[in-house]
């Protein structure tokens, strides 16, 4: 009888709607970490402190049924406001509006409210910015929000400090993902404060004592008077657009770019779907996608953050190799948190010592990693 009914209790938590949220210890005896996907690592692009290396396959996944956050943002499909905002919001089809909810009394830092009112499930990556409301924020974690799916409240970062006021409530879409050092604070480590203190302080990452390392250009004196001059609420983008700081950014991505693709034109049967960053001798960070098509909607955001990082961090002789490349691709063996929404998405992180993965699996049309994200911790 006990037997039965824990069967039964099993089975209604794994039907239950809603999140799961699920923690697995790792194994004692460790499996041997294993190469993933059918993935090719091409030679290095590099240019100053950054290496990137294109990460190419002869297979891809149709993910054309996704929406991205930049797409429905622009197209009006999607919302995201303050929490607590009033506001009536009329689906395509429907004959009664649809109510923004009111969740308490007012706005909050860490929280916002989303509709997805496109026939696409929406996609939402970590570290991308939405501007307006009270202050701009950036997502705190890659999730799918499903086609016709209740208002959602999104946790999220702010990356503008001093700034608690505004016009309107509702976020635009800001074409921007922050660099690797916010955007690990916010997917990992999940703290506000270390989340501000990256934004104005470039890189997290230790800084060098090597004899060959020079000076990084955006020093935090650099951000600090960029701040000063152009950013007094040090919102993100301002920051990073000004002209003390946004013109070397342009010129180094300008520069990797040009690289980038010349290294990636003549590709027969392959695609790029990914890629890895080192930053002098060191494997930092990479982020793979289920096509190449949608890399390519990502990349040039992504390819702006990676250059905000090198620009934040010293610039180093020593470059990173292929066989580095490839050994921080191996999946690593530690604790594992997974959440999922049953019939939308499952997420999973593996942390490992300094390495975090962290993978978006979309369960509709089919089974398939849309995102892969692996990154060498800095904190």
């Amino acid at each position: 009888m006990q037997r039965s009914l824990f069967a039964v209790i099993i089975a209604a938590i794994a039907t239950f709607g809603g999140l799961a949220f699920v923690w697995a210890a790792p194994h004692p005896h460790k499996i041997p970490s294993r190469p993933e996907g059918d993935w090719r690592i091409l030679d290095p692009v590099a240019y100053e402190n950054i290496a990137i290396f294109p990460v190419v396959s002869g297979s891809s996944q149709d993910t054309s049924s996704f929406l991205t956050l930049e797409e429905g943002l622009a197209s009006g499909e999607v919302i995201v406001s303050e929490r607590g905002a009033a506001g009536m919001v009329r689906n395509r089809g429907q004959v009664r509006p649809h109510a923004t909810p009111q969740y308490d009394s007012g706005a909050s830092v860490n929280q916002l409210v989303l509709i997805n009112r496109s026939k696409r499930p929406l996609l939402l990556l970590a570290g991308e910015l939405v501007s307006g409301g009270k202050q701009d924020r950036i997502i705190g974690k890659d999730r799918i929000v499903p086609v016709g799916a209740e208002p959602l409240p999104l946790d999220v970062f702010c990356v503008e400090h001093g700034r608690w006021t505004g016009n309107s409530s509702e976020f635009s879409a800001s074409k921007t993902i922050v660099h690797p050092s916010v955007r690990e604070q916010a997917a990992v480590e999940q703290k506000q404060a270390e989340v501000w203190n990256a934004v104005a302080g470039g890189s997290t990452a230790r800084l060098s004592t090597a004899p060959s390392a020079r000076a990084a250009q955006l020093s935090p004196g650099v951000l600090a008077e960029a701040i000063t001059t152009e950013a007094p609420t040090q919102s993100y983008r301002k920051i990073y657009e000004s002209a003390r700081v946004g013109g070397s950014v342009d010129s180094f991505v300008d520069q990797v770019q040009r690289r980038f693709a010349r290294a990636t034109s003549g590709l027969k049967g392959e695609r790029v779907v990914g890629v890895i960053v080192a930053y002098g001798g060191e494997v930092a960070w990479s982020d793979i996608f289920a096509s190449s098509d949608l890399f390519h909607q990502y990349w040039s955001k992504l390819l702006r953050s990676y250059a905000v990082e090198a620009l934040a961090r010293p610039t180093l002789r020593e470059t990173a190799s292929s066989d580095d490349a490839r050994e921080f691709l191996r999946r690593p063996n530690g604790r594992e948190v997974q959440e999922t929404e049953a019939g939308v998405y499952r997420w999973r992180e593996i942390t490992d010592g300094h390495l975090a993965l962290i993978e978006l699996d979309a369960l509709q049309p089919k089974t398939m990693t849309l995102h892969r994200l692996l990154l060498h911790r800095t904190s």
